[in-house]
């Protein structure tokens, strides 16, 4: 990844500036749609074929959270699973039917660096075509499970691009434990080139903290953090014209959702203040203003095909 030519996609002064500010006031909110069931690197994650044998709470909780967007008014990127998307139809439907941007998590919830070239565009293929089915509209934007874009993934946006997607939003540019993280400067979207087209890349959002990008955004991250801090560190962002890209699951929001069997530490990130995530997603969508990755890039400097 570190030959990767790109170039800047969000100019700050043209992101709604505000008098003399480089000052973005749009962010987006993104819902990783997966079940509870799916949580990468784990010594006992269950194959494809087990999914089938275990309770699935995705649907309640993927309406309750659809519901919240509806109360707020605000429009979401859906990252929908293609494995949530054949199983439950009905929810892509759903969340299309009321407006939200649907794009693509894969198919197999596999990490990226775990496939070879070949058996990534297999993966991506197959979750495009599930997705696409089901709306009747192309499916172009992608995240990959637990962020899995690295240093070992050169060919990364190359076979996301020959699959037909136009944006992203993998790259985590800070240290992880568990998944993926990329080593970068870049923390503004930019477009990639590549041999099959130009992808458009919005990483997710980190503000530097005593010189340490650090995610307060998303995940265990927005659950650990106490809300005023990363109301706080939202704006820091937004002030330097960056939009803040948010992310949650809906296991997130259920409280009584079976746990899986992992070390003391991973359990702690995966489980720690699940009571907290629905008020903060209620706050977030008050104090932020909300856009979708496809209207983002339609106003950025780059039109057309890319």
């Amino acid at each position: 990844m570190k030959n990767v030519e790109s170039e800047i996609l969000v100019e700050p002064k043209l992101l709604h500036g505000n008098g003399g500010r480089a000052r973005s006031e749009k962010c987006v909110f993104t819902v990783d749609i997966e079940d509870w069931f799916h949580i990468p690197e784990l010594p006992m994650a269950l194959s494809v074929a087990e999914w089938d044998t275990l309770p699935s709470h995705v649907s309640g909780n993927f309406r309750a959270m659809l519901e919240i967007f509806a109360e707020k008014g605000v429009s979401v990127t859906c990252f929908f699973l293609g494995w949530v998307a054949q199983k439950f139809p009905e929810l892509v439907k759903e969340a299309w039917s009321q407006g939200h941007e649907i794009a693509s998590h894969g198919y197999a919830h596999t990490l990226v660096y775990q496939m070879t070239p070949e058996d990534f565009l297999v993966d991506i293929s197959k979750a495009k075509n599930i997705i696409e089915n089901i709306t009747g509209a192309p499916v172009l934007g992608y995240r990959a499970p637990g962020f899995s874009v690295t240093d070992d993934t050169p060919w990364f946006f190359e076979k996301l691009a020959e699959a037909g997607y136009r944006f992203d939003s993998s790259i985590f540019p800070a240290s992880r434990q568990y998944g993926g993280g990329l080593k970068t400067a870049n923390f503004t979207p930019s477009v990639i080139n590549t041999a099959y087209g130009r992808i458009a890349e919005f990483p997710m959002t980190v503000a530097h903290v005593m010189g340490r990008p650090i995610c307060f955004f998303g995940g265990g991250y927005l659950r650990l953090f106490p809300y005023p801090l990363i109301k706080k560190m939202g704006m820091r962002v937004l002030d330097q014209g960056r939009p803040i890209i948010f992310y949650v699951h809906p296991r997130e929001i259920d409280l009584h959702h079976p746990r899986i069997a992992m070390s003391s530490i991973r359990r702690f990130k995966s489980y720690v203040n699940l009571r907290t995530t629905r008020p903060k997603i209620e706050k977030i969508l008050n104090d932020f203003s909300f856009t979708t990755f496809g209207k983002l890039i339609a106003e950025s400097k780059v039109h057309g095909e890319h």
